[in-house]
């Protein structure tokens, strides 16, 4: 496996004679290591594309040795969360319980409310959690989660009686697989782009060994400006975090002051290629003149979008550089996948529209709209408005560039009755093609249900693994019980993957 890492940081993608013979060998047994990627915004026809134009590079190397899926989706709602919660669980938002990391709960009350008043809360797991979002570090130390957090921004509920702060790992209904991991003694490790990704410690807030976070929505230093308006802070911001997991790789912690085994299960995402779909033109810091997102339906990358994709392929090559100089290659399965994808592709279809109209819907209690809606009414007098509300929304499809509204009876199909359940929304408005809610700022979003929303890369690359394209439909929920069984434990382990049957991705040889 080393010869063939060398071969791809190299290179040369021929594969050594002898290298079948470790294959055969590595196929029967289960990985000591597995190292999941998330590369938020790529899509698979990015994948395509940068392999054809970059055959040497990192992203080519992993499609050369390893198992290609084309025809892989996300979540819908195809936001952050619900999409990294799908990989790291095996479940939908149906089981989850987690639609977008900007969400509502009917039977939580506002933070600092001490559960007084009427129930139904907003529930934002995002910056707006961190002790100060516009420092890099959230306002405490990365590293240590809770340093960065301030209790009394988070939302609280009633528990056997009493208010109960809800903290991030309280927030997802079932277990995942760093949880699992931590129960038969492998040790576990994963970085974020918010300290609110502390919920990947899971429902039992003990998942996560080691979680380093940075708030992505912090300020660039001597600016007005977060991290997120300009392309060269974005790939500064992941780059600080590739550091994170070499430390890991080198059996280190996270911010390499100790020693550490090296994590059975660790990783982390990458933001650059995100912000290069979404940000117009360069910011603090970048060269004149880029521009992101894309320039035709075929997805070619404007300037800036396509210095992020440069970005990622060699930071991607550091990681493997590192694993083979730390003598990993050999027991370790890579995974490179996406939380979502980003919407619209082809330039000529965007459409801005404004969101406000949505709070207009009556017995609105709150929505979030990113190129979707998401929409729960006040559960005190849900049922006098509903008819009201689907009127409304019906009336607006012009107006807001809905493509299809669906409705209660709809999505207790889809997800869990909304009459039932206290966090699926009444609504959910999906759009036509292109429409994204912005004030102009952004030139694409993710978050709603079209094909560019949903359509992700994924890639799995280690020893025992045939290179083979595999055009299956396939569901980001089976990179879960995948992870499971590649490091030899039972994928039955997560709930939720008993409770919607979820499959192991096809290909594998393990």
């Amino acid at each position: 496996m080393r010869r063939l890492f060398r071969s791809i940081l190299l290179g040369s993608l021929a594969i050594m004679p002898a290298f079948a013979m470790q294959q055969a060998q590595a196929a029967a047994t289960p990985y000591k290591h597995v190292l999941l990627i998330s590369v938020d915004g790529l899509h698979a026809i990015d994948v395509a594309n940068y392999v054809a134009s970059h055959p040497t590079g990192a992203l080519a190397g992993l499609i050369q040795h390893g198992l290609f899926y084309p025809n892989a989706l996300t979540t819908a709602p195809s936001d952050s969360f619900p999409g990294l919660v799908a990989q790291v669980t095996g479940g939908s938002p149906a089981v989850t319980g987690v639609f977008y990391d900007d969400s509502y709960d009917r039977t939580y009350f506002a933070p600092g409310s001490n559960c007084q008043g009427a129930p139904g809360a907003e529930v934002s797991f995002a910056e707006n959690v961190d002790k100060d979002s516009d420092r890099l570090d959230g306002g405490g130390t990365p590293g240590q989660a809770m340093t960065q957090i301030d209790p009394a921004k988070l939302p609280v509920t009633l528990a056997s009686g009493k208010c109960t702060t809800v903290f991030p790992h309280d927030f997802v209904r079932v277990n995942n697989i760093f949880e699992v991991v931590k129960q038969h003694g492998g040790r576990t490790a994963w970085s974020d782009k918010h300290p609110a990704y502390e919920w990947l410690n899971g429902p039992s807030g003990k998942g996560l060994d080691d979680f380093y976070a940075l708030e992505q929505d912090s300020l660039i230093p001597g600016t007005k400006v977060k991290t997120t308006g300009s392309f060269k802070a974005e790939r500064d911001f992941d780059e600080a975090r590739v550091k994170v997991l070499i430390n890991e790789m080198r059996g280190l912690d996270s911010t390499g002051a100790t020693k550490e085994p090296v994590p059975a299960l660790f990783g982390m995402n990458f933001q650059a290629v995100s912000v290069g779909q979404k940000l117009p033109k360069s910011g603090p810091g970048d060269e004149a003149g880029l521009t992101g997102g894309y320039a035709d339906a075929a997805a070619t990358p404007n300037s800036g979008l396509a210095k992020q994709l440069d970005y990622v392929d060699g930071a991607l090559g550091e990681l493997f550089a590192a694993l083979h100089d730390n003598k990993l290659d050999d027991s370790t399965l890579i995974v490179v996948a996406s939380k979502h994808g980003q919407s619209p592709i082809d330039p000529a279809t965007f459409q801005p529209f404004d969101d406000d109209p949505y709070s207009k819907t009556p017995g609105y209690g709150f929505h979030i709209a990113d190129d979707a809606s998401l929409i729960w009414l006040k559960p005190q007098d849900r049922e006098k408005n509903l008819a009201a509300a689907a009127a409304y929304l019906d009336k607006s499809i012009k107006a807001l560039g809905i493509g299809q509204v669906m409705t209660p009876n709809q999505l207790a199909l889809a997800y869990q009755d909304p009459a039932k359940d206290s966090r699926t929304p009444d609504f959910i408005v999906t759009v036509n093609p292109g429409v994204v809610y912005t004030s102009g700022s952004k030139i694409a979003e993710h978050g709603g249900a079209n094909a560019n929303d949903r359509s992700i890369a994924l890639l799995v690359s280690g020893p025992g693994i045939q290179p083979k394209t595999i055009t299956a439909l396939v569901q980001t929920t089976q990179v879960a019980p995948t992870v499971l069984r590649a490091l030899g434990y039972d994928p039955s382990e997560l709930q939720a993957v008993v409770k919607e049957d979820t499959q192991e991705l096809p290909g594998a040889p393990f």
